[in-house]
């Protein structure tokens, strides 16, 4: 999501290319309807004869020009793999991964994602400029949303909803679902809106606690909704509360007001960019929070956003 203003970038400066984008197998819907990109190829991780097909392929595509937006070994080795003349990609650490590539971007390390991202475009004489992210969905995802509403209960309310995304990629990235359960309670006796609770087939349990534990009647979509379908939800709703994940981008891309719940990441390189946002973060110490045990227990960095201080940010926007 948070490259998809490079890729703009690119189409307007080089309208006649053919632009491709690699992705991860699972992520490559955020893209699909992307008006600025010809070809989506997936990174094959799967048996050693699938990876040298998909090397061969890479090979065969012809690239003149190979933009690497990781910092990852295997992304470099692809790059060179690649065989195209002029291979850009960052090198912050100064290792050998730094050899894989015609051309290092410089950058620091403390500017947001989708700036790093766009500094990639100096080497071909493109000016950084920062636009929207963009994320678009069909009129058949638009129609399966509105079918899932319809299913749940929703469908024909004049009620507004509301998402939760309540889920993260670590325990100590979540906000305890105790809270949103408090704040799905206060959201709906001020709005009289519904609580939607988003999240992959793994946050089922996430979401069922708060619906549980709420007394406003949440409904959970967890694990019901492809990508893209979750995107065509998003367009149906007021506002979004959620952890920092790739839900809360995909929220700043559709328009949405965002309420994003920061802990150990630093929203100056991760957090939304654009549109209607209130980013609470306390702003701790939490490098020795990156492995599975942080040690903060009730004054970990999730659990000092209070429900109040959620609220008062939701009352904000909505006003």
């Amino acid at each position: 999501m948070l490259a998809t203003p490079v890729l703009r970038a690119l189409r307007e400066r080089f309208p006649e290319s053919r632009l491709s984008m690699l992705v991860n197998r699972g992520t490559e819907d955020i893209l699909k309807w992307n008006p600025d990109l010809d070809r989506i190829p997936v990174v094959e991780r799967a048996s050693l004869a699938e990876q040298v097909r998909f090397v061969k392929e890479l090979r065969q595509s012809g690239f003149d020009c190979v933009i690497d937006l990781t910092d990852g070994d295997r992304s470099a080795i692809l790059t060179r793999l690649s065989r195209s003349p002029v291979r850009i990609g960052f090198n912050e650490e100064h290792r050998w991964r730094g050899l894989m590539y015609t051309s290092i971007v410089k950058t620091s390390s403390a500017v947001h994602r989708m700036e790093r991202d766009l500094e990639a475009l100096r080497p071909l004489d493109v000016e950084p400029k920062a636009g929207p992210l963009v994320l678009h969905t069909s009129p058949r995802d638009d129609e399966e949303a509105d079918n899932l509403l319809r299913e749940v209960g929703v469908g024909e309310s004049d009620r507004p909803l509301i998402m939760f995304q309540s889920g993260a990629r670590y325990w100590f990235k979540a906000w305890p679902a105790e809270r949103f359960a408090e704040l799905a309670d206060r959201l709906t006796e001020a709005y009289n809106c519904r609580i939607l609770v988003g999240g992959s087939a793994a946050e089922q349990g996430i979401a069922e606690a708060i619906k549980r534990r709420s007394r406003s009647s949440s409904i959970s979509l967890a694990g019901r909704t492809t990508l893209l379908q979750y995107a065509a939800v998003l367009k149906r709703c007021t506002l979004f509360v959620g952890n920092d994940n790739g839900p809360m981008h995909m929220a700043v891309a559709l328009g949405l007001p965002v309420v994003a719940l920061f802990g150990p990441s630093d929203p100056s390189i991760w957090g939304p960019r654009g549109g209607q946002t209130e980013v609470l973060y306390k702003g701790l110490d939490c490098r020795r929070c990156f492995h599975p045990d942080c040690d903060r227990g009730d004054l970990n960095c999730m659990k000092q956003i209070s429900v109040d201080e959620v609220f008062d940010a939701a009352q904000r926007l909505w006003a």
